[in-house]
C-alpha cells in the first residue's frame, strides 16, 4: 500500500471514529439533561471531554499548520502542556484513591505504575534543572 493510499484509510477511518464520536456525545447529552448522575463520575466526564476538546483543538491547529508551511512546535508544546495538566490531575485522584480504602488495587499494576513514575522523576528533575 502506497504511503498516499494509507494516509488516506488513515483519514477516513479518523473521520469515521470521530463521526461516531460525535453521534455518542449527542446521546450522553440528552442522557445527561434527563437523569440525575454520580457527581463524581459526572465530573470524570467533564475532566475527559475537556482533555479530548484541548487536543482536538491542538490537532487542528497543527494540521492547519502544517499545510501552511508555519512551524508546529508551539503546537506541540501546547499539547506536551495538556499532557502535563491531564498527568497532574490524574496522579492528584490517584493520591486520593491510594488515601481511601474503598478502592482495591493490584500489586502488578501498582508496581509498574512506581517503576514509570521514578522514570518519569528523573527525567522531570534533568529538564526542571535545564529551565
Amino acid at each position: 500500500m502506497s504511503e498516499s493510499t494509507n494516509g488516506r484509510t488513515v483519514r477516513r477511518t479518523v473521520r469515521s471514529r470521530l463521526e461516531k464520536g460525535i453521534s455518542e456525545l449527542q446521546g450522553l447529552h440528552k442522557l445527561l439533561l434527563s437523569s440525575d448522575v454520580d457527581p463524581d463520575v459526572l465530573a470524570d466526564f467533564r475532566e475527559a471531554l475537556n482533555r479530548v476538546r484541548n487536543t482536538a483543538w491542538a490537532a487542528q491547529q497543527y494540521v492547519v499548520r502544517k499545510e501552511t508551511d508555519q512551524d508546529s512546535t508551539s503546537v506541540l508544546s501546547l499539547l506536551a502542556g495538556e499532557r502535563v495538566r491531564a498527568a497532574h490531575q490524574l496522579c492528584q485522584a490517584l493520591v486520593d484513591d491510594l488515601r481511601g480504602t474503598d478502592v482495591k488495587f493490584q500489586r502488578g499494576s501498582l508496581v509498574q505504575l512506581h517503576e514509570i513514575t521514578e522514570t518519569l522523576t528523573e527525567r522531570l528533575e534533568g529538564v526542571i534543572n535545564r529551565l
